[in-house]
């Protein structure tokens, strides 16, 4: 059992090896204590704002950004750092993008409310000097904490909106002035300090902190010890523990990276040690961990934009991601168990599993801050005030419990780390207000949506010509092929770009366009998120990846493309549930019968695509016959008794030939 335990501090160190910033300094001496005591006051004020203060909004963003994107010159440096180098010292020019951040962050806000006012449209020349400092700062602070790719794409909306006229065809608009950009993404709240920004400072960073608390008193353990129970002794057991500890921890955590470290850690080891490869087990972490990015109650950031943007309780956003979330874990499942089958893999021994009554005994304490957290969501209480009284539960339980018992060193320094977690995906949401301001000022959104709905009338009249007995009509097939180009648009918006962040871009540019195919906008939302969260998955910049191959001492590369082959049964899951919105379960017009119709329907699509991938069903598939899987296996996207029956007759042939001798 002690070989499968693991502590926070192991925790931070993995996280710290593989999660990708070779740019992140090691600070030594007075800077590592104001950085310690900074992220410290960052956390509480946090805290205090959301659980009892009452801040106007745009002073509470600016102070949010303050923190984080001013601390971001603090922890990250300008290039990459040999990791030999021992001098860490801080240059000035960051020190003084340090203190300009803070100025320019919050000489807004603390305008008086009514100056303010009066500046919407008539900004003044320190304002637009302001504004201008703040982007630069910003877009500079994303490229340090999570690279190149999202600022590259911020630039290119800079450009579309200032260039508007040079454009071609449905791109083509008026143009922005600096003064009128700048206007706009600074002093409106459509900009820096508009919902990104917003659902960072409010809600996301209580349940970062709640999910790094939560895990030191314990339950993130004890979540990895029940998956081994459940399912360690099976064929192929530490591969299924993967899928079931990431499902579990997914509800506390919503980074891809810290569910592989955290499990992949235990798992990846146990899966080598009974024979899967070492590129197969990190795929196979770094697939189930994506999971947490849709596994309710948190959902990354995403679960809280999508209140912002729908204007619907959060536990409807809850409620909907469930189905989709269970079909992501059914989906790697199947494909584990038959790698298990084929390599005749063996499960865990007995004395490798925890006793069930063991660690329930020790760590059933840890539990109440997550059922307190969903109780007050399901009972409509607001994601902050849910989240405040988790974490005040996490810290009396931490104080009381006397395994992993909190200490005030300890606390401090969980406060420390949560407010760090949210240093880049900060920054991020900072920069994403740019995008989203260049959407709103110049409406790119629908004009893209244009675009994206002609091609795919396009196309779908080209395969018209080749469909005997009409089979689809001309309106199936732009919506299929619409679908299609904005999953491929998603997955490709989405490599090397945090997931919360391709989220936000993808509703202002994607989501108009099946707005526009007239899909509900709780179905748009969704669609686009699932398909951005398979980035993290998807070579060339496979995030999760990468950092399980690390943990594995695999290929990178390869370890990507076997995740992204393990993840491929999923993809099928947003097109079903916008043939079949009932799978949301909250959508218009839910029904009873269609949803287990659609539910049982994907399951055998997924199970199809599973057999097609992974080459073993009752024995070895042939080529053929898992090419002819795979296309058959489309047949289950679009839910219906007919197409299902024809589906399953046409899986009949290759069923008998499995069972014959």
């Amino acid at each position: 059992m002690s070989e499968f335990n693991i502590s926070s501090k192991k925790v931070s160190e993995l996280v710290e090896k593989y999660e990708v910033k070779t740019n992140e300094r090691k600070l030594k001496n007075f800077f590592k204590t104001f950085a310690f005591y900074a992220l410290v006051l960052m956390s509480v004020y946090h805290f205090y704002a959301s659980g009892f203060g009452t801040i106007r909004d745009i002073l509470h963003r600016g102070i949010h950004i303050s923190f984080v994107v001013s601390l971001v010159f603090i922890f990250y440096n300008w290039k990459k750092i040999d990791k030999n180098t021992k001098d860490f010292k801080i240059p000035y020019l960051d020190i003084i993008f340090f203190i300009l951040t803070i100025i320019t962050a919050l000489y807004l806000p603390l305008l008086p409310p009514e100056i303010l006012a009066s500046r919407v449209g008539n900004p003044t020349s320190m304002e637009i000097f302001m504004g201008s400092i703040l982007i630069v700062l910003t877009l500079e602070a994303a490229r340090r904490s999570i690279g190149f790719t999202l600022p590259l794409i911020c630039f290119f909306f800079i450009l579309f909106a200032i260039f508007g006229p040079y454009f071609p065809g449905a791109l083509k608009h008026g143009g922005a002035s600096w003064i009128g950009f700048v206007n706009h993404i600074y002093i409106t709240n459509q900009g820096i300090y508009g919902i990104a920004v917003g659902v960072m400072a409010q809600y996301v960073f209580l349940f970062i902190l709640f999910g790094v608390l939560a895990t030191r008193i314990g339950l993130g353990q004890l979540f990895i010890d029940i998956a081994m129970v459940i399912a360690g002794k099976y064929s192929g057991g530490p591969a299924k523990v993967a899928i079931f500890s990431s499902a579990f921890l997914g509800t506390i955590s919503g980074s891809s990276i810290a569910n592989t470290v955290t499990t992949g850690s235990l798992t990846i080891p146990a899966m080598k040690k009974v024979g899967y490869p070492p590129h197969f087990s990190g795929a196979v972490e770094a697939t189930a961990s994506t999971g947490g990015q849709i596994t309710p109650p948190i959902l990354g950031a995403a679960a809280f934009i999508m209140v912002e943007y729908l204007e619907v309780p959060l536990k409807d956003i809850l409620a909907a991601a469930l189905i989709p979330a269970l079909l992501h874990y059914f989906g790697i499942f199947i494909m584990v168990h038959l790698e298990a089958k084929k390599l005749g893999l063996r499960g865990l021994n007995e004395n490798e599993v925890p006793k069930f009554l063991s660690i329930i005994k020790e760590n059933w304490l840890s539990l109440a801050p997550l059922i307190l957290l969903v109780y007050l969501i399901l009972i409509g209480r607001t994601p902050d005030y849910a989240a405040v009284n988790a974490i005040i539960a996490c810290v009396v339980i931490g104080f009381i419990k006397k395994k992993n018992r909190l200490t005030i060193k300890d606390l401090l320094e969980c406060l420390s780390v949560g407010a760090k977690n949210t240093l880049a995906v900060g920054a991020a949401a900072a920069s994403i207000g740019i995008i989203v301001g260049v959407v709103t000022l110049t409406g790119v959104g629908f004009r893209l949506g244009y675009v994206v709905i002609q091609t795919a009338g396009d196309i779908g009249g080209f395969f018209l010509n080749f469909i005997p007995f009409n089979l689809f009509s001309i309106e199936d097939l732009t919506l299929f092929f619409s679908l299609l180009l904005i999953a491929i648009s998603c997955i490709f918006m989405g490599t090397g770009v945090p997931t919360t962040a391709t989220y936000i871009i993808l509703v202002a540019v994607a989501a108009p366009a099946l707005t526009q195919l007239n899909i509900e906008p709780i179905v748009s939302h969704f669609f686009v998120f699932y398909y951005g969260v398979l980035a993290d998955i998807t070579p060339p910049v496979a995030l999760a990846a990468y950092a399980a191959a690390g943990i594995a001492g695999s290929n990178p590369f390869k370890t990507g493309n076997t995740a992204f082959r393990l993840g491929i049964a999923k993809a099928l899951v947003p097109f079903v549930f916008v043939y079949s919105p009932s799978l949301l379960l909250v959508a218009q017009g839910f029904d009873l019968y269609v949803f287990f119709e659609t539910l049982i329907s994907a399951m055998i699509g997924i199970g199809l695509i599973g057999v097609s991938f992974a080459g073993y069903w009752l024995k070895t598939v042939p080529l053929f016959h898992r090419w002819y899987l795979g296309i058959v296996s489309l047949l289950f996207i679009a839910p219906g008794i007919q197409s299902s029956m024809i589906g399953l007759f046409l899986v009949l042939p290759v069923l008998f030939y499995q069972i014959k001798k």
